[in-house]
């Protein structure tokens, strides 16, 4: 029998997934809709969001912003998503995961891709239940510091 913390998962599951197919398609408007609407945040409050080696972005317009410029200089981005849990306490959502990162820069010649580079993630998608459904509140991601050959 499913449970409706079992349907508010799955939910909160996918609302995190399109957070990150907006990313890789780099489609602005499908990431505005996964973020709280302006009926939640305005443009100083109630919209968070840290990016690797970024500091705290506060407020919806802000943080919009933040995610137009990325995609505006990223020419490829895939996610691989793993480690991936949720848990609920009520109407907020706490989304762990790693984001296995492949991207791309600019190609030296038009029509080819850039050189590829990988790199890992691990973030916090904090998520509220609004009335239009599970919406991202706050993000915040931190770089996974590899070792080196002879480190273990």
């Amino acid at each position: 029998m499913t449970t409706s913390d079992d349907i508010a998962a799955v939910e909160v599951e996918a609302a995190n997934a399109a957070l990150y197919a907006a990313l890789e398609a780099g489609d602005l408007d499908a990431l505005t809709a996964v973020w709280v609407s302006g009926a939640d945040a305005d443009d100083v409050r109630g919209a968070v969001c840290v990016h690797p080696g970024w500091p705290v972005l506060r407020g919806r317009a802000s943080v919009l912003r933040s995610y137009a410029l990325i995609m505006a200089h990223t020419e490829y981005i895939q996610f691989f998503l793993t480690d991936v849990e949720v848990e609920l306490l009520g109407d907020v959502a706490l989304v762990t995961c790693t984001e296995n990162i492949l991207s791309g820069g600019e190609s030296e010649e038009e029509g080819e891709l850039g050189p590829l580079v990988g790199g890992r993630v691990v973030a916090t998608n904090l998520f509220r239940r609004t009335a239009d459904g599970w919406r991202l509140w706050s993000h915040h991601g931190s770089p996974v510091l590899t070792s080196g050959p002879d480190e273990e």
